[in-house]
């Protein structure tokens, strides 16, 4: 429980080609930015990704470094659909296993609690089963033997989030809206990387918020990453928002040359 303070690029030193990585963040809101940077100056590839999908998906997309998306929706969220995700996936590059958000999170949720899976309403009577047939049902065992999909747990070789503040040990907290189930990326994750906008004493954490916003603990957490502006151009609020010139820019980019500037900027891209 020491010391987990790293760079970005130490922890993607400790990514491995292959891994199932689940990405917190919420389309183009607090998304690890800084992270998803330094994972693409790297080799990993081959990657299972698991995110309520915006740009760290479609930067990832676009560079081949995806061989399955699971995913709710992959989005700008002030731009409907992430563009380089799209050309990706027209193209044939990835494979996707598209559900339903309350299905994806029930299978946050049974992986954090160990669980192979967990029922859940949600997709019964939607083409959801029909696009992924290899999701199941099950009937309740009680008297009203009602049938629900049976979620399979959505288990993490590895996490990547960002909030906006932490500690040197592993604390993260996060001062906006919505927590955006970064505390469940972490739970669910073997290896779990965070990065935020400040290190700052452990103390400090609960003198100007409340102790509910301390998101994300200590023990699920392998490696804690400074890095001032590290969603952008996503948003972090309260400390920005959404850099939505930032953002066009990326839209309308294509991607080789987008991609050439942005692994020239360790710092904050399109800024």
């Amino acid at each position: 429980m020491g010391d987990k303070t790293m760079t970005a690029d130490e922890a993607v030193a400790r990514l491995r080609s292959g891994m199932t990585l689940g990405i917190g963040g919420w389309g183009s809101r607090r998304k690890p930015m800084a992270l998803i940077r330094a994972l693409l100056r790297s080799d990993v590839r081959d990657l299972t990704v698991v995110s309520y999908g915006g740009p760290d998906v479609g930067m990832l997309a676009a560079a081949g470094r995806i061989r399955k998306l699971v995913a709710a929706f992959v989005t700008l969220d002030s731009i409907p659909l992430e563009p380089h995700y799209r050309a990706a996936r027209e193209r044939g590059a990835i494979d996707l296993m598209e559900i339903d958000e309350a299905m994806f999170l029930w299978g946050l949720r049974a992986a954090a609690n160990r669980l192979p899976f967990l029922p859940v309403r949600a997709g019964l009577g939607s083409d959801v089963m029909r696009v992924n047939p290899g999701l199941r049902t099950v009937t309740s065992p009680y008297g009203d033997g009602e049938t629900f999909v049976a979620m399979a747990a959505l288990r993490l070789d590895a996490a990547l989030v960002h909030v906006n503040r932490a500690d040197r040990l592993g604390n993260g907290q996060y001062l906006g809206p919505d927590p955006y189930f970064d505390d469940l990326f972490c739970e669910a994750a073997d290896e779990a990387y965070m990065s935020c906008e400040r290190i700052v004493d452990t103390a400090e954490l609960t003198k100007e918020a409340a102790p509910q916003t301390l998101l994300i603990g200590r023990h699920t957490v392998t490696g804690v990453v400074e890095a001032p502006g590290g969603a952008h151009f996503t948003s972090c609020a309260p400390d920005y928002g959404r850099d939505e010139a930032a953002q066009r820019q990326y839209a309308t980019t294509p991607w080789p040359e987008y991609a050439e500037r942005l692994l020239d900027s360790p710092a904050r891209e399109g800024s």
